[in-house]
């Protein structure tokens, strides 16, 4: 599964830096407990605790009733301006499949949602806001989590305990699975893998990029959130590739971000799609499931994640934080689910608060919860619940008696933003929340924890600086295609001095790409320029790098070079280091190839109407690790792309004409 060339459509050249507009149409409880009050107190078949079972609970009428007030008070015009003007410039929706493809109680339960994305990417448009589409829950659940839909593998159960006498009890935690890629059994693997399940994502993949390709504040899609950490890799892999193929036919300029399964390692994803164009892994950031300790634990963590985030985009691409927040305690009511948590959580004891009043009006039944009422019924096998009209949030940070938690966490989401920013950007979860500013960008904003503007790179550009162990330069990457380092030059130039950079070949071309992309990343990398260049540069640590051939370190960068030398000074000058004949043979015989190849690509694109190389796309299914057999080979496929792919305001920048997959 690689592309033998990266002609990025729309190259990733600037970091999105937004928030996630969670649960609104993916209802979580502890995002807005005011919408789940009402099944508190009652029985199996009237509680519910996730989008499915509200839906199924409520019926479709009642349902979406409740929901359609929900979605009109919980992302209105005014909030989007808010976050506009806090210098955002993208928001991360999550959808469901069953808006596409509507199943089981969501059947008339739901309707009405799809005209709520079409309103937002209006919305998005107004102020220049990109959107990316996460589809957030699929059919049986890609993790267990309220999260995806469903709470999968959820046992009502009539045990003794210390809660009141004949109590609604249940179990969730201790036998989590996730149902959508397949069955797993009670050996902690997958007995067989479940192809209409992944058919029927594909289907709904076709069709949000089918009813949006031509939005323009569309960014692109991720096909999955948050597959849980057993799901197998390579059906994973299959699956995000067939998915590829799908939005890169349809929709050829929008970014392609995956989800890292909970496996952010380059063990898991070095090398995975190498060459693909306008591809991105989404990793997931919290400190919340952390262990207690002092601030500055929590502090040099979230800048140690700049190192992880660079070495997996070295051996992978780009890198988007497509989650994190500030909390740094489990103690967010429902965090870990509907009256409900993981075992041995929370570590701390929690504060309480008063439970705020319904969002939507005093119309939403059971909101705000009894106040003179203790924590009631079903119970979990963990404790978290609104008792006396009270209810459990993030605690403080004291200094002896006093209260520092504004400085604590305007310290930290700096260094967070800081470090997040090292890749492709990222996305706060969340842009709103009903209890907690931890997990609220709004609040926390209106807290002073976060800067007026993302844009005040003051502030976020030296956050780090105490807990960093080296800098980093920008380098260009080794063996890549002579035009790839060079377009990336041209756009780190703005296109001055073009004749100059054509002239360019060999380790003299390498040299002034390196001095070009390290001096463009360092004068805009706080305004939000990456170091990609088109898939054309990367990042090393300082200490990697020899300065300007003086005082080498022994430990050298990671590439094919020996050595790279970083030179401080702007002007297009060539270097005039001499070449040895080994270089020279090498260049020789270099030549000879490019020229070779350039014979073959014309005969292959005769008539073809354009220059634009085809990617050579190749894969193989492998099979499951499971018992049963899973996916068959199939022929080789021809998939046919539109031969040019703008969008507004994007390089002009032409799409292969074919893709050829062997699958």
């Amino acid at each position: 599964m690689t592309c033998t060339a990266d002609a990025h459509t729309n190259p990733f050249n600037t970091q999105v830096r937004g928030v996630s507009i969670g649960g609104w149409l993916v209802l979580e409880p502890w995002i807005t407990p005011s919408l789940f009050y009402q099944f508190l107190g009652a029985d199996e078949e009237h509680t519910a605790m996730d989008m499915y079972s509200f839906c199924q609970v409520l019926g479709p009428e009642e349902g979406n009733k409740q929901l359609r007030r929900h979605w009109d008070t919980w992302v209105t015009e005014a909030i989007i301006d808010e976050l506009a003007a806090a210098g955002i410039n993208s928001l991360r929706l999550p959808v469901g499949d069953w808006m596409y493809e509507p199943y089981g109680p969501y059947v008339g339960c739901t309707d009405g949602a799809l005209d709520k994305v079409d309103w937002l990417l209006d919305q998005a448009a107004k102020h220049k806001l990109s959107v990316l589409l996460d589809l957030h829950g699929v059919i049986g659940s890609q993790n267990g989590f309220d999260n995806s839909g469903q709470s999968s593998s959820l046992v009502w159960t009539s045990i003794l305990s210390t809660k009141p006498i004949q109590a609604v009890t249940f179990v969730h935690w201790p036998i989590r699975s996730a149902g959508w890629i397949g069955t797993f059994d009670s050996t902690g693997f997958y007995s067989s893998i479940n192809r209409e399940h992944i058919a029927m994502t594909l289907r709904v993949i076709t069709a949000i990029v089918d009813r949006y390709h031509t939005h323009p504040s569309v960014l692109g899609l991720e096909p999955v959130n948050e597959p849980w950490e057993l799901t197998p890799l390579d059906i994973l892999k299959n699956f995000y590739w067939e998915g590829y193929l799908i939005v890169k036919r349809r929709a050829p300029a929008w970014k392609y971000i995956m989800h890292d399964s909970f496996r952010f390692t380059p063990e898991s994803w070095g090398g995975f799609m190498a060459g693909c164009p306008d591809i991105a892994m989404d990793t997931h950031i919290y400190q919340a499931w952390n262990n207690p300790a002092n601030k500055e634990a929590f502090f040099t963590n979230a800048c140690e994640q700049k190192a992880r985030i660079i070495e997996m985009e070295r051996v992978f691409g780009p890198v988007v934080v497509g989650e994190f927040s500030l909390a740094t305690d489990n103690c967010a009511m429902w965090l870990n689910g509907f009256n409900d948590n993981l075992p041995g959580y929370p570590k701390l004891p929690c504060k309480f608060v008063q439970c705020p009043k319904p969002y939507m009006g005093s119309d939403q039944p059971g909101a705000p919860p009894d106040p003179t009422k203790p924590i009631q019924q079903p119970y979990g096998t963990g404790t978290s619940g609104p008792s006396f009209g009270l209810c459990p949030v993030d605690i403080d940070w004291v200094d002896g008696d006093e209260d520092v938690t504004d400085d604590v966490m305007t310290a930290l989401a700096a260094k967070k933003f800081h470090a997040f920013e090292t890749g492709h950007g990222y996305y706060f979860w969340n842009f709103r929340s009903e209890l907690e500013p931890q997990w609220s960008f709004l609040k926390a904003r209106k807290r002073g924890w976060i800067p007026e503007s993302l844009q005040d790179v003051e502030t976020i550009s030296s956050a780090c600086e105490k807990e960093d162990k080296g800098l980093y330069y920008c380098l260009a990457r080794r063996g890549i295609f002579e035009i790839t380092l060079k377009n990336g030059m041209l756009y780190a130039t703005h296109g001055e001095n073009a004749t100059w950079i054509q002239g360019l070949h060999g380790d003299t071309l390498v040299q002034a790409a390196d001095r070009i992309f390290n001096n463009y990343w360092q004068t805009n990398r706080d305004l939000g320029g990456t170091c990609d260049f088109g898939g054309a540069a990367e990042l090393h640590p300082m200490h990697n790098v020899s300065q300007g051939g003086g005082n080498e370190s022994t430990t050298q960068p990671k590439s094919p070079a020996a050595s790279v030398s970083v030179v401080s000074e702007s002007a297009p000058e060539s270097p005039r280091t001499p070449l040895s004949v080994t270089t020279i043979l090498f260049c020789i015989l270099l030549a000879a190839l490019v020229a070779a190849g350039a014979r073959r690509f014309l005969q292959r694109n005769k008539g073809l109407g354009h220059s634009t190389p085809s990617l050579e796309l190749s894969s193989a299914w492998p099979q499951p690790r499971m018992r049963a057999s899973g996916y068959s080979p199939v022929a080789t496929t021809s998939v046919e792309l539109p031969q040019t792919a703008r969008r507004s305001g994007a390089p002009n920048k032409l799409m292969p004409a074919s893709y050829q997959t062997q699958v």
